[in-house]
């Protein structure tokens, strides 16, 4: 990223919108869950603006999801940001007009998981699209990115869950795995509730 930019042009082109967690006691077991909180939705195009209604409903539209979402207008302070994150998976939202480059660009990143092109002509961007497997969808609307975005982040967390499951003492008795069983449902049950709360922009 080459150039100075002031304090005031990067506020207007990157916010970063945070919602409140709750606690639970699951957080205190052996059994240990990948936390919502550790995705991140990455919303880039030029042109965002947080005053307008639209833009507003979409993240809070996100924010149903996923905590945290970071919007940008720049694609430097966009790829810049996503070199620096070395432990959010990270879900990207790209128009047609800035995806092209940004995928070609960031596509190698081992926390990148899933890109949705957000756009008003799929047909434009189909050609190029089709070439990169990380990319999930074209669409004209946030609803359907909303709905994959949700499949994808229970996808990332049953995954981790499974990894957690295998990294734990080999030894570990059929009892406990019965434990563990039980556990991991209500695990799910929680997340699904958490991934379907609604979230108004107070949250």
């Amino acid at each position: 990223m080459s150039g100075k930019h002031s304090k005031n042009t990067t506020s207007k082109s990157k916010a970063t919108v945070n919602a409140k967690t709750p606690t639970t006691s699951l957080a205190t077991t052996r059994f240990r869950c990948s936390r919502i909180e550790n995705y991140v939705v990455i919303w880039a195009d030029r042109n965002i603006d947080l005053n307008k209604l639209d833009c507003q409903n979409t993240i809070a539209n996100l924010r149903g999801i996923v905590n945290q979402v970071n919007p940008y207008t720049k694609l430097e302070e966009c790829i810049e940001w996503l070199n620096e994150n070395k432990e959010e998976t990270a879900f990207i939202i790209t128009s047609g007009a800035l995806g092209q480059q940004l995928v070609s660009e960031i596509y190698s990143m081992p926390t990148l998981d899933a890109v949705y092109i957000f756009c008003g002509n799929k047909q434009r961007h189909k050609a190029w699209a089709k070439k990169w497997m990380k990319i999930k969808g074209i669409h004209t609307a946030i609803k359907p990115i909303c709905k994959a975005l949700q499949l994808d982040v229970m996808q990332c967390n049953q995954d981790n869950i499974s990894v957690s499951i295998m990294g734990m003492n080999e030894d570990v008795s059929m009892q406990n795995l019965n434990q563990l069983e039980s556990k991991f449902i209500y695990s799910q049950l929680l997340k699904e509730t958490l991934l379907e709360m609604k979230h108004d922009q107070q949250a």
